[in-house]
């Protein structure tokens, strides 16, 4: 059986690389991405279950790239949970304009994953 995959974006190494960490402990295959503007090829390409992103970063406009994703046809129904301290709150409200479907905290991303995934994973 093939595990699922997510898609991780971070520039943070902390919470990132835990991020990673836990996502393997829940049973998915995880491929993280160096560079933000390959997200929407590599979602293309790869088909991932999920993608998530921090939303903190200097090297990409991210809140676009999620627009981005949502509005290509081939990628528009991939969940994304983006994630930021709870400082950027007026991030967390561009990146679910933008069409993220869940924020959370720093703080809350790992404890709370399993739960995030599941919900985000819901089919409407």
């Amino acid at each position: 059986m093939t595990k699922p995959l997510a898609l991780v974006y971070y520039e943070r190494l902390l919470p990132g690389s835990q991020l990673v960490n836990r996502l393997q402990d829940l049973g998915y295959r995880v491929q993280t991405i160096a560079e933000a503007a390959l997200l929407v090829k590599t979602a293309r390409k790869e088909g991932p279950l999920v993608v998530l992103l921090d939303l903190v970063t200097q090297k990409a406009n991210i809140c676009g790239i999620i627009k981005d994703i949502k509005e290509d046809a081939e990628t528009g129904h991939i969940p994304i949970i983006g994630f930021a301290g709870q400082n950027n709150k007026a991030l967390h409200t561009q990146a679910v304009k933008a069409g993220a479907s869940l924020v959370a905290f720093d703080d809350a991303i790992l404890p709370q994953l399993p739960h995030l995934l599941e919900q985000a994973l819901v089919v409407e």
